[in-house]
């Protein structure tokens, strides 16, 4: 059954998030608040977990997931990022939004989709202080369930629903139903695949 760690959602308590991550290092597959809805996680090494997460959400590995990382740096060290990309990733993150990049050829292929990589840096206090205290991004996914029109975004509804496939729910309080935006950086100009709870102000774009 999955625990539930009640996380101050602007003052994170530094034992609890220790104990987070703890679980995330162990194998474990957490949900988690981000800055636009509650999220699927596990560590990014964790073949299995992301079995599960994939199972969760009833997707398959043609389905990106995304790497939550601490900052725009740590982004630089999965995928290639040139400086007009730069500019723009500095300019938007932390945030909600989601940036398909071309992975960096180390990154394993697991991790990737057609040598593309999701990124995201989240906004939350909480997932930042998990990010700082793995010390290393996280494989994630926004918690969406199969069939369902929105994101679950109460912390008791999640436990109730997937007390059996998860370790952890962390409760920081309800988030909202709109997942982050997704923007493809491959090309020349961004391109919105995805226009959610993110402002396109930043990039002088419109969605596709």
């Amino acid at each position: 059954m999955a625990q539930l760690f009640a996380i101050h959602p602007t003052h994170p308590q530094p034992r609890l998030v220790r104990r987070a991550a703890d679980i995330v290092r162990g194998g474990g597959l957490i949900a988690y608040p981000t800055d636009s809805c509650y999220a699927l996680g596990c560590d990014r090494g964790n073949a299995k977990g992301a079995e599960r997460l994939r199972r969760i959400r009833g997707i398959d590995e043609r389905h990106h997931l995304t790497l939550m990382c601490r900052d725009v740096a740590e982004i630089a060290r999965y995928a290639t990022v040139e400086d007009a990309q730069f500019r723009l990733l500095k300019r938007a993150a932390p945030g909600s939004y989601t940036f398909i990049l071309r992975a960096r050829r180390e990154v394993p292929r697991r991790l990737t989709k057609k040598k593309t990589i999701g990124v995201r840096v989240p906004g939350h206090p909480v997932a930042h202080a998990l990010l700082a205290e793995l010390d290393q991004p996280m494989l994630s996914a926004t918690l969406i369930l199969p069939g369902a029109g929105a994101p679950l975004s109460d912390p008791h509804d999640i436990r109730e629903a997937l007390e059996h496939q998860l370790d952890l729910v962390i409760d920081a309080g309800a988030c909202g139903v709109v997942a982050s935006t997704v923007i493809d950086l491959t090309g020349d100009t961004p391109l919105v695949l995805r226009k959610g709870s993110g402002s396109l102000a930043p990039f002088a774009v419109e969605p596709v």
